[in-house]
This record gives C-alpha cells, sequence and structure tokens, in this order.
C-alpha cells in the first residue's frame, strides 16, 4: 500500500510504512532556472570573496566566512533577481526565515562602503549577464 501525503513546509512527510519522517522537513523543489540562477549568484560571491562555492552550498550549518558568504548570496539573488524571500530560500535549499535573516544581515553590512562596494560590483555583473542577448551554442 502506497501512501500519499500533503506534507507542509512545517509538517514531515508521511513514509511508506505509515510513520513520519522527523529526519527531514519537506520543501518545495525549487525550479531548474531557480538553481542556475542562485548558483551564478554563489559562484560571483564565491569568486569575490574567496570562499569555496562547494562550501557556500553545503546543506549543514555553516560559520564564519563560509556563513556570511552564503548570506551574501542570498542577498544579492533577492536584490538582483527581484526575488522574494520564500523563492530566495527554495534557490538555496533553506527556509524564508534564514533567506530574510540572511538578507537583514547583508543590508546591515552595506553600512561597511567596502562591502557595500562589493555588492554593488555584484549587482552589475548579475544585470550584465542577465541582460546579455542568448547565445545558442552549436550542436
Amino acid at each position: 500500500m502506497i501512501f500519499l501525503s500533503l506534507a507542509t513546509p512545517e509538517q514531515p512527510a508521511l513514509l511508506d510504512d505509515g510513520a513520519w519522517d522527523m529526519d527531514e522537513t519537506w520543501r518545495p523543489p525549487a525550479a531548474d532556472a531557480d538553481r542556475i540562477r542562485a548558483s551564478l549568484a554563489i559562484q560571483l560571491v564565491a569568486t569575490a570573496t574567496g570562499v569555496p562555492a562547494e562550501r557556500i552550498r553545503e546543506r549543514a550549518r555553516l560559520g564564519g566566512s563560509a556563513c556570511r558568504a552564503r548570506r551574501l548570496a542570498m542577498y544579492l539573488a533577492h536584490v538582483a533577481f527581484g526575488w522574494p524571500l520564500e523563492r530566495v530560500g527554495c534557490a538555496f535549499g533553506l527556509n524564508r526565515a534564514t533567506a530574510a535573516a540572511a538578507c537583514r544581515w547583508a543590508e546591515d553590512g552595506r553600512d561597511q562602503p567596502s562591502l557595500d562596494a562589493m555588492l554593488d560590483r555584484l549587482e552589475r555583473c548579475v544585470k550584465e549577464v542577465l541582460e546579455a542577448p542568448a547565445c545558442e551554442l552549436p550542436a
């Protein structure tokens, strides 16, 4: 017998044996286009900060420079793509509250001229990439 579950982000999924999977919270899947754009933000922040992109992508709780870099990447996605916080969280595999906290931290950090200048450069870079005409690759 197969059980179907209408799990919410706060409610774990129902397993085949009828038990709740308490190890993992269900999250709506992110669209491929959103993941590609989130990867662009991650790569740009990784290049600008020197934190490896793989470290920024880790699903575990991060500390130090990797945590700050992930916050900057989420903020960049929010500002440059115009995404709501729910979409940012989904694209990064996190929840809306985490994305909101990251964006508040980054916005507060813009009081530092060096961080503000870096974020301005990264936003311009994203806009240049997105506004460039599509390039058809040969088969």
